[in-house]
């Protein structure tokens, strides 16, 4: 018997991976963790690292945003919002992560990070689109749209 499409989401407090199902995601409902209780992140972004990548990003049932930033960058800080409301508002249908160029750089360098803000997304473990700087909220979702649905 089929399982219903998930979503794997770690949980912040005690680190075990949750399977939340896609149906529960886009209705947005609280999902808590099974082992600490702890609600889930659901609808934010989850920070990747070069140790992450693979499970979080690249094994995602659902198209990833990869936001490649780093702390000092102005125009990340400014990008950071809107990535923020798209993983609100896309819950269920895409995945938001974010990844700090300067703590990571091999998968910095593996996706040839050369301008930050970068958005990359990746669906079914490969990259299908890249936005690089500063982009309208708009114009970011209407790129992401034929992905999600």
């Amino acid at each position: 018997m089929d399982q219903p499409a998930a979503q794997l989401i770690r949980c912040t407090v005690c680190g075990a991976t949750n399977r939340v199902p896609l149906d529960k995601l886009a209705q947005r409902l609280e999902a808590v963790c099974g082992r600490c209780k702890s609600p889930l992140p659901i609808g934010n972004p989850v920070t990747v690292t070069d140790a992450t990548f693979a499970a979080e990003v690249e094994g995602s049932a659902l198209p990833v945003l990869v936001d490649m930033w780093a702390e000092w960058c102005g125009p990340c800080r400014m990008i950071a919002p809107v990535v923020v409301e798209l993983a609100a508002e896309m819950a269920g249908r895409l995945r938001v992560a974010k990844l700090n160029v300067d703590e990571n750089p091999i998968t910095a360098a593996r996706f040839n990070i050369r301008n930050i803000p970068a958005l990359v997304v990746i669906k079914n473990g490969r990259e299908v689109d890249r936005l690089i700087g500063v982009l309208p909220k708009a114009e970011i979702a209407r790129r992401l749209q034929p992905l999600v649905g």
